[in-house]
């Protein structure tokens, strides 16, 4: 057994800046990972302590506050300028539509079967 002062200021001087955990532990005498484990424990005693203070704390606290969101504006209805010139020659030219009429107008036009001829 370790004595019970002892292994709480080793803990402590843990805790200092730049003290090597490996360098202390070797220098005591002691294996490194009985060090770590006994700086481990002690920060998770710290911890468990400190939280039920934080958890009364937050009881007085509601669990959820209510959020307020306002649905944005729809947008205003863009004019589109479309002109698109075919392989066959064809020039589409669409001023003034919305975009559900533009969208409407390539899909159909996706839908065309269009050959192409060959030359020899």
């Amino acid at each position: 057994m370790y004595d019970a002062q002892a292994k709480q200021e080793l803990i402590e001087a843990c805790g200092r800046p730049g003290i090597s955990m490996a360098r202390l532990a070797r220098d005591c005498g002691i294996n490194a990972n009985l060090l770590n484990t006994w700086v481990r424990k002690h920060e998770r005693k710290a911890v468990a302590q400190a939280l039920p203070a934080a958890v009364e704390a937050d009881a007085a606290a509601p669990a959820f506050l209510p959020v307020h969101i306002e649905a944005p504006a729809a947008p205003a209805q863009a004019e589109v300028q479309l002109q698109a010139r075919l392989p066959n020659g064809v020039v589409v030219d669409l001023a003034g539509c919305d975009l559900s009429q533009v969208c409407e107008l390539v899909q159909v036009l996706g839908r065309l079967r269009c050959s192409a001829s060959t030359r020899n």
